[in-house]
């Protein structure tokens, strides 16, 4: 007669004390990660003299001036000019007389925003459109020398962007890309792609066949299933792919500095060249980076619960 001794393993709870420490070393290092945001929306409502201040000023007076300064373009009058004109019809009007300035009329920064609106979002959405579908492929079909394709996809990723910069302003310069949002689009969806097929890939590996076996039993076709079945369980891989992709094309700077200079230029090599009287407006260039941070803010906030969910999808296997 023998005897199977089994032996259980239990997880050990950490103890009061450790989760103490750990969600204190959590919060310092989300304060310390804040201090440069801080920083940045601090300077945007600073007056020029004080943001280049030394030492630099914690207590300040708050003022609209570097937003103001990004919004309008302004000219230098006269006291005499200046006294003529009506009552200051706005806040950066009163703003810019005090300066012994008017405004001539709006800046370029709100169509540059627009740009970064459109090329970033429109190729985050093809790049993970056309991921979804290359790795769909690569998860559900036999496809030859598979392998050696994903590595090849993943290689565009090892080389530096500027290695290639160069040819592509060429080629670019050929087909009348040049300073055109397609071009851009198409450009980053291309340097996308890549990232969107590998963590996809993933993600749809985790989906078992079995679902789409079945609803191909009750009668839906291979295209309906990937619609109905497939698509609604890759929603939090999605999301995080996305949140990855549209990080890259927003703030993207090489590329849009080479290839874009008008119509089509963005707003991480506008905001730079955002010029003072005495040099660089920096309330100006922080108020442009703070309005900036917004809508990528905005984006990953909606999709939190998915971008966990997402990048913790798979860790524990049953």
């Amino acid at each position: 007669m023998s005897s199977v001794k089994t032996t259980a393993h239990s997880v050990v709870e950490p103890t009061p004390t450790v989760k103490r420490i750990a969600g204190a070393i959590v919060i310092l290092y989300a304060l310390v990660t804040m201090i440069p945001l801080a920083w940045i929306f601090l300077t945007s409502i600073k007056s020029p003299p004080d943001s280049i201040s030394y030492p630099p000023k914690i207590v300040f007076t708050p003022t609209l001036e570097g937003y103001c300064n990004l919004f309008t373009t302004r000219t230098r009058q006269t006291p005499d000019y200046i006294q003529a004109l009506p009552a200051p019809s706005s806040t950066c009007d009163e703003i810019t007389r005090g300066r012994n300035m008017v405004i001539a009329g709006p800046s370029n920064y709100w169509p540059r925003f627009g740009n970064s609106l459109l090329i970033a979002f429109g190729s985050t959405f093809l790049a993970v459109s056309l991921g979804t579908l290359a790795a769909y492929g690569f998860s559900r079909f036999r496809v030859p020398l598979a392998d050696d394709l994903l590595f090849f996809i993943l290689s565009t990723r090892m080389m530096p962007p500027i290695a290639v910069a160069i040819p592509i302003y060429l080629m670019y310069r050929q087909f009348g890309l040049s300073d055109t949002a397609l071009g851009m689009i198409l450009l980053y969806t291309a340097v996308n792609v890549s990232l969107a097929v590998w963590l996809l890939k993933g993600f749809i590996d985790e989906i078992p066949r079995e679902y789409e076996e079945a609803a191909m039993i009750d009668g839906y076709t291979r295209l309906q299933a990937f619609w109905k079945v497939v698509l609604p369980q890759a929603t939090t891989g999605i999301a995080a792919t996305a949140i990855f992709c549209l990080i890259f094309a927003w703030n993207e700077y090489a590329f849009a500095v080479l290839l874009t200079s008008g119509s089509a230029q963005t707003a991480p090599p506008f905001i730079p060249t955002i010029i003072g009287e005495g040099g660089q407006d920096w309330p100006a260039v922080a108020a442009g980076t703070t309005i900036f941070l917004v809508p990528i803010l905005v984006f990953t906030i909606i999709l939190r619960k998915q971008l966990l969910r997402g990048i913790t999808f798979g860790a524990v296997r049953k």
